[in-house]
């Protein structure tokens, strides 16, 4: 809405012709100025005395309001505008921020309130109201008012939109949430399923191969031990059984590669610093171990255990292949209903856009793994630093533990 404060001023000082009258040829030019520049806004205007009446009014303004000029000067504008809140409560005149424009020298501006028409109607309207000063003086106020209806609608059909807009988004995101916790309890289901076929495959290749090896180990030393007359045959069997004692070490790892038994027959402590020695022996860099559990921490068990070892056989995988460290130090901390088991090198580390590529398999099966049993796996690498994975579980408190370390 426009200022016209400097020039509402001046109305306080030259008197006024009211709208709708007609000027004398002997008018003053300035005047008529001021009475072709009220008559030609479309903004309403209006002047009010000390005693809150109406001056002067621009047909602009009769018009919004629905009456004639004539009708309402002379008229306390409060009364007749200004009455009533949008809901038809009583407005009282000393609340009215108009009349503080000459009762207590304070201008306004307002675009919350409404203004009544003569037949009843209200509309929202923003007005702003200034003293008229003469020589210091205030002799009244002037008000000037526009129909803010079209940008309350506006409004009122934006909040709307915003409004369906972020239920939508909150719908799609309820939706997703579901989508991604329905891929994780599948996701869990096939390592559950994929677990118990390792555990199947690793126990008949025990139960059957292994036992099959065993009795051909059997058959080949007693073989050799009768063909002692003939040096070729026993160099045969010789070999058969250095062969047959290769393919029996084979398949006992394969069958801990399938399913470790230290997890099932010593627990999951036991099974992570096997897995760190295991680590160092075969890729010759030293692995530094450290465990602590505190009183009331329980092992996990069960699918809960399982994940946090095939995590853990991911972290040291990703450290063989990538880090080029030379020592690796492992933390396992139990204790308050949390496991944290960290595992951090002094390797080449990698940057954040490996971290977060959705190439990243081994992450990302790491993080669905532990987001399943309500974990996280956080990674922490600088370029040339060395790399800090972090695995964070909840898990369940029960019988007192003494506190290890090892």
């Amino acid at each position: 809405m426009a200022d016209y404060s400097y020039v509402l001023n001046e109305i306080g000082s030259r008197p006024l012709v009211a709208a709708g009258s007609n000027r004398s040829p002997t008018s003053d030019p300035w005047r008529d100025q001021l009475q072709l520049l009220l008559e030609s806004t479309g903004e309403g205007i209006f002047g009010i005395d000390l005693d809150g009446r109406c001056t002067f009014i621009n047909r602009a303004g009769a018009r919004m309001l629905g009456y004639r000029a004539d009708e309402v000067l002379g008229r306390n504008m409060h009364y007749l505008i200004h009455h009533a809140h949008a809901d038809g409560t009583h407005y009282p005149v000393d609340a009215c921020p108009i009349f503080h424009a000459f009762s207590k020298g304070l201008p306004c501006r307002i675009d919350t309130e409404v203004l009544w028409r003569c037949d009843g109607s209200s509309f929202p309207a923003e007005y702003s109201s200034y003293p008229i000063l003469d020589a210091g003086l205030v002799r009244g106020a002037v008000v000037t008012f526009v129909d803010i209806s079209e940008r309350k609608l506006a409004e009122e059909l934006l909040r709307r939109a915003k409004s369906e807009l972020e239920q939508r988004v909150e719908e799609r995101t309820s939706e997703l949430s579901i989508a991604v916790e329905r891929l994780r309890e599948l996701s869990a289901h096939l390592d559950s399923v994929r677990e118990d076929e390792r555990t199947r495959i690793a126990r008949e290749i025990h139960d059957e191969l292994g036992s099959l090896l065993v009795a051909l180990k059997f058959d080949v030393n007693w073989l050799r031990k009768r063909v002692v007359a003939d040096v070729g045959l026993e160099r045969k069997c010789h070999s058969m059984g250095g062969l047959i004692e290769r393919a029996v070490e084979n398949v006992g790892r394969i069958i801990t590669d399938l399913r470790p038994s230290i997890l099932d027959h010593q627990g999951l402590w036991a099974a992570l610093e096997w897995q760190a020695q295991e680590f160092s022996e075969s890729t010759e860099i030293p692995c530094k171990w450290r465990m602590q559990t505190t009183a009331g921490a329980v092992t996990p068990d069960g699918s809960m255990a399982i994940a946090v070892f095939r995590i853990f056989q991911e972290m040291l995988s990703n450290v063989a292949r990538h880090a080029h460290a030379t020592v690796v130090t492992v933390k396992l901390d139990v204790g308050d209903g949390m496991l944290v088991l960290e595992v951090a090198d002094n390797g080449q580390g990698m940057s954040q856009c490996k971290l977060t590529s959705p190439r990243s398999y081994g992450v990302l099966g790491m993080r669905e793994r532990a987001g399943h049993f309500g974990g996280r796996v956080d990674i922490e690498s600088l370029t040339g630093e060395g790399t800090t994975v972090r695995l964070s579980m909840p898990v369940a408190r029960a019988l007192d533990r003494p506190e290890h370390e090892a």
